[in-house]
């Protein structure tokens, strides 16, 4: 890095972060660099390719932190908990340590609720969100379908706090977030929900993820499943049959490997019409189906 007597270009600055950072195994260094320094400079992604295009130098000051930020990032340390952001669908929610970040392809599992529950028959129709982390899937179905009610379970203490600040945040009146084990969650709504919604721990345990930011700072709770990755969604299949009215949807979120196992389990829990679906990059990503 240049001193801080002759600061470095923008665009030099981002060439010699993102070489950096592509050293060190981060997936997409051009990106990550880029996304740093919009938090650092407090503007966007664009105003840091503009300033770039311009030839600006870095403001007086801003190299010192951006060298911070990308020593943090080099050991893979998630870029959500160095900028204390994740974006979700036209969502931005608070994270960090001890909530699960939420991923691009669960957007999609947020459409397929978002779908149903835009689609149930009623003027006030009910959702559920059981495990709901940073808040992603829950607070996507309440602003992208106003005239629902939507209520979320979350049972970790790590994560919770990080969901109250999201449910805040958002300032969705229609949205009730609850401290409670998603096994037994809301039984005053039994029968009545139309979308019964859940990303899931759905790790196999022998099944360590490669990418350090997952191994090592999502909270395992959020990751592991049991033997087969299965036991939370057995769960899931119980409590929604409990919880939804006849007609309603369930939707849940899994690996791309795990869609016949979870089929055939709705299907002899009682569930019709079980179907799985890929994501953007096609990989099978989330199972739903119909209570009878």
């Amino acid at each position: 890095m240049a001193s801080p007597e002759t600061p470095p270009t923008v665009a030099a600055w981002l060439r010699d972060a993102a070489a950096r950072l592509a050293h060190a195994g981060v997936p997409d260094p051009d990106v990550d660099v880029e996304l740093l320094a919009a938090f650092a400079l407090q503007t966007g992604r664009g105003g840091v390719q503009a300033a770039a295009i311009r030839g600006d130098a870095l403001p007086v000051g801003a190299a010192q932190q951006l060298e911070t930020l990308v020593e943090r990032r080099a050991t893979r340390e998630p870029l959500q908990h160095i900028t204390g952001l994740a974006p979700f669908r036209h969502l931005e929610l608070r994270v960090g340590p001890g909530v699960f970040v939420p991923r691009p392809e669960t957007e999609m599992v947020a459409q397929l609720a978002i779908d149903a529950l835009a689609a149930a028959a009623s003027p006030s129709p009910i959702a559920v969100d059981l495990g709901t982390g940073s808040g992603a899937i829950a607070l996507a179905m309440a602003t992208e379908v106003p005239h629902a009610r939507v209520f979320a379970a979350e049972n970790s203490v790590d994560a919770f706090v990080w969901t109250k600040e999201n449910f805040e945040r958002a300032g969705a009146d229609n949205a009730t977030l609850a401290f409670i084990d998603l096994a037994h969650a809301f039984p005053d709504l039994d029968g009545t929900v139309s979308v019964v919604a859940s990303n899931p721990p759905y790790v196999p345990d022998a099944a360590i993820p490669r990418d350090p930011e997952v191994r090592f700072f999502d909270p395992p709770a959020a990751l592991y499943g049991g033997e087969d990755g299965l036991d939370v969604v057995r769960i899931l299949s119980a409590v929604g049959l409990r919880l939804a009215h006849p007609g309603g949807t369930i939707v849940i979120e899994h690996g791309e490997w795990q869609g016949e196992a979870i089929r055939d389990l709705l299907t002899a829990d009682g569930w019709r019409a079980a179907s799985t679906h890929p994501d953007l990059t096609m990989r099978d990503r989330a199972t739903t189906a119909i209570r009878p």
